[in-house]
């Protein structure tokens, strides 16, 4: 590693951007700067990537490592992991090749049935094709409903529609493909909603898993970003074998994609007690409320500690790749 006391390392903090989830990532980044600064970090600097100085501030800055809070596009996507690499800044979570392939929704589903994770069928479509009334109908046929119409590279469940009837689906894809090139329509699984996080490079770990009780339609925008509290159930409530199963999957999904530090995998648990895959996030929400933190908390890991250890991943990864 860069030196023996981690602490001792200069971390920028990159956040903010352009994205939809822009602010929520500017609040990460915010936590994230505070929880270094506890953990003992005497130099950390939260950059917003979207301010005109941002490049000159980064490239001068003489910075060890980055800390990588930026959520959607082009902090999730290996763009701005990119950046890094090409800096030669070692950066916390995964690289370029990961960070892009679990952000397409449609890759990824490629590497989980690869790996032998279930997950939902589905079926993409490029944005601004015109679909016929057959071949909506086909959809249905063959998806059933309800299904889920998302876009095939963002976060957050922004542009996502749960459609209950034909007649919404032609608006449904309409909305999904206003925040991407490429529209996947999914079936849609029932059962328990859980998350798993995984930490780690070479042996990564499973977390606690976090059970999501929403009330509403499935996890969207406002219940994500209202008190923990409301909607977290830690352990989450499954039979022993399922919930071993569970971090199972989430651990193959992680080394499927490649994933580095950290990941968090979406599932709904079928009556059957089948985990399905929805999807993996490669940098989780960081705050206060978010669904990582809250379960390494259960874990025994407070949140300064958490991100120590994503500096010392970062910084390990860099290692073992020169």
């Amino acid at each position: 590693m860069t030196c023996i006391d981690v602490t001792r390392n200069k971390v920028a903090v990159l956040a903010g951007g352009w994205s939809d989830e822009k602010d929520i990532s500017l609040e990460s980044g915010k936590a994230v700067k505070e929880a270094l600064q506890e953990a003992g970090f005497d130099s950390v600097d939260l950059l917003n990537v979207a301010d005109d100085d941002f490049m000159t501030k980064f490239a001068r800055g003489g910075y060890d490592v980055a800390f990588i809070a930026m959520h959607g596009k082009y902090g999730e996507d290996g763009c701005v992991q990119g950046l890094c690499e090409v800096l030669h800044i070692p950066y916390t979570f995964s690289g370029v090749l990961a960070s892009a392939m679990a952000t397409e929704k449609d890759t990824a589903k490629v590497m989980f049935k690869a790996a032998g994770v279930p997950t939902p069928e589905g079926v993409t479509i490029p944005a601004g094709t015109e679909l016929s009334d057959e071949q909506l109908d086909n959809l249905v046929a063959t998806l059933g409903l309800p299904m889920f119409v998302k876009p095939a590279c963002n976060g957050s469940s922004f542009g996502v529609t749960r459609v209950s009837d034909r007649s919404q689906l032609a608006d449904a894809i309409a909305t999904a493909a206003q925040e991407g090139d490429r529209v996947l329509v999914e079936e849609c699984i029932t059962g328990t909603e859980i998350t798993v996080p995984v930490i780690g490079n070479e042996d990564p770990t499973a977390l606690p898993i976090v059970e999501i009780v929403t009330g509403a339609e499935f996890y969207n925008l406002k219940v994500k970003y209202e008190p923990s509290s409301l909607h977290h159930v830690i352990p989450a409530r499954l039979e022993a074998g399922v919930y071993a199963k569970a971090q199972q999957l989430a651990i193959r999904a992680h080394q499927a994609l490649g994933c580095r530090g950290c990941s968090r995998h979406d599932f709904i648990v079928r009556e059957d007690g089948t985990p399905v895959i929805l999807e993996t996030n490669t940098i989780p929400g960081m705050t206060a409320r978010s669904l990582l933190p809250d379960s390494a908390r259960h874990g025994g890991i407070e949140f300064p500690e958490l991100c120590k250890r994503f500096v010392e991943y970062a910084l390990e990864g860099a290692e073992n790749k020169d």
